[in-house]
């Protein structure tokens, strides 16, 4: 049975389950338009669109939320979801991060905090992406992520949004490629 809630830490950030207390920190993180401007509901930045969607999240019990380990401040969250036990496979996604976190070394912390969790109960992690969202792209690639030829659509305020969906085989995961490189 695929743990949801863990709590999982190195040296730089922990993940733990989201909890209603986290709105003021959660929603602190996420106010920043830029961090929406390729997503489908671009104005997520805005209380008015955040706090529906923190509602959501927080009833899936699959979101963890992520805390930079020096300063103890919200910096996004990430979330396991959408599991396939006869694919033995489960989704990680509906990850954001603070801009002063992106391409940096906070994604590959926590994917690989995430990946290492998932492997001790499934095959192949997937992600979907947005098809034109091309630096999530581009991160997921970063860390391992291939992309399985297959194409999603999620729905999205009603429209229709075509995804890429990468994978990550529990044999091609490689946790040292996640963290190799300078200090952070």
């Amino acid at each position: 049975m695929f743990d949801f809630q863990p709590t999982l830490s190195d040296d730089l950030v922990m993940l733990r389950p989201l909890r209603a207390t986290d709105w003021d920190g959660v929603f602190a993180a996420a106010s920043d338009p830029l961090i929406w401007a390729l997503h489908p509901v671009s104005d997520r930045h805005t209380e008015a669109s955040f706090r529906p969607y923190f509602a959501e999240r927080l009833s899936t019990a699959g979101t963890l939320v992520i805390i930079e380990r020096p300063s103890g401040r919200m910096v996004g969250w990430s979330s396991y979801g959408n599991p396939d036990e006869a694919a033995g496979e489960v989704e990680i996604g509906w990850t954001f991060l603070i801009r002063d976190h992106w391409g940096g070394f906070t994604n590959r912390h926590v994917k690989r905090l995430m990946l290492s969790h998932a492997f001790q109960f499934v095959d192949t992690v997937i992600f979907r992406i947005g098809e034109t969202n091309l630096r999530s792209r581009r991160a997921m690639e970063k860390i391992g992520g291939v992309w399985s030829g297959r194409m999603t659509t999620i729905a999205v305020k009603g429209i229709a949004i075509p995804h890429c969906v990468y994978a990550i085989t529990k044999d091609a995961f490689r946790p040292t490629q996640l963290t190799e490189t300078a200090a952070h």
